[in-house]
């Protein structure tokens, strides 16, 4: 597909025009979401806003450089990273009591969520300044996107963050979501990615759904699903498999569905339902009350939909 390049760039134009026009204000810190892999993921706002502020704290200069430079922004940059957190904030306190604007970027990904900039964020509300986030790229909801895990009618899911580095910290973490009724997704680093799968197996059984999304946006993407033995046996079987940083996310545990008492309670339920809401929305609640499978409540919905 050939993309005209003078209209795209007559079009982006007019898009900076209107940014331009939109409401930017002063004193305020800008939380901006930057690429996690792919640079050309980063949004027009985005952009708009790394060239407007007067300053920008980050977690890495080096790493902010590359991606600044790759767009010609040469805004002052400033540390902000794990380690100083507070000495930052007050540096940016004192800034936008000037009534500058600050950008507040991570090195990939949303600043302030797994990243550093919480407690930036937390202390420059506290100070009475506004906070403005830009949105853009996750690679939670990016690997969720591509798993098939989480949908319209189970759109639920957990983030844990990062998984522990030490063996006992992690066997109770991985413990401590094991009867999870939502997808619990972790963020795990290629060193330790062997030795995670391994703990998983032993704590949640060789069958437990999980999917690995590694190299998001990247040229070696993968989002795999399976069970997960069979995933410890893939990502060994090749070395290739086990590169880049990943995300984890595995499946609500499933409930059998054997016990006559939980099916009848199940039927019951979803007669009620039934007759009075679509089928659509009966499987959604049913599910949620019950804890069965969104599969389970659909066939046994769906039979019974003929009977009434």
């Amino acid at each position: 597909m050939s993309i005209a390049v003078g209209q795209f760039n007559h079009s982006v134009e007019i898009m900076f025009e209107d940014l331009h026009r939109q409401y930017w204000p002063e004193s305020a810190l800008y939380i901006v979401a930057t690429p996690i892999g792919n640079l050309s993921d980063i949004s027009l706002r985005a952009l708009y806003t790394l060239q407007m502020v007067d300053v920008i704290a980050c977690e890495d200069t080096r790493s902010s450089k590359s991606l600044l430079n790759t767009y010609g922004i040469t805004t002052t940059l400033i540390a902000a990273h794990q380690h100083n957190e507070m000495e930052a904030s007050q540096q940016i306190i004192q800034r936008l009591s000037q009534g500058q604007r600050v950008a507040l970027i991570s090195d990939a990904g949303a600043p302030a969520v797994s990243d550093p900039g919480g407690r930036i964020v937390a202390l420059v509300k506290q100070a009475g300044f506004d906070v403005r986030p830009i949105p853009g790229p996750s690679a939670v909801i990016t690997a969720l996107m591509g798993s098939g895990v989480t949908d319209d009618m189970q759109p639920g899911f957990t983030f844990a963050g990062f998984i522990p580095h030490k063996t006992m910290a992690r066997q109770q973490w991985f413990e401590q979501w094991r009867h999870s009724p939502l997808a619990v997704l972790m963020f795990e680093s290629p060193h330790r990615i062997i030795d995670s799968l391994e703990d998983l197996c032993a704590i949640y059984g060789d069958n437990r759904q999980v999917t690995i999304a590694r190299e998001l946006t990247k040229r070696f993407e993968q989002i795999v699903s399976l069970p997960a033995k069979a995933l410890l046996q893939w990502i060994q079987e090749d070395s290739n498999r086990q590169r880049g940083e990943f995300v984890l996310i595995i499946s609500p545990e499933e409930k059998s569905g054997d016990n006559d008492s939980q099916n009848a309670y199940l039927d019951e339920l979803l007669q009620v339902m039934l007759a009075q809401v679509s089928l659509k929305d009966a499987v959604k609640m049913a599910t949620k009350l019950t804890g069965f499978s969104k599969d389970i409540v659909y066939s046994r919905a769906l039979t019974l939909k003929e009977t009434i």
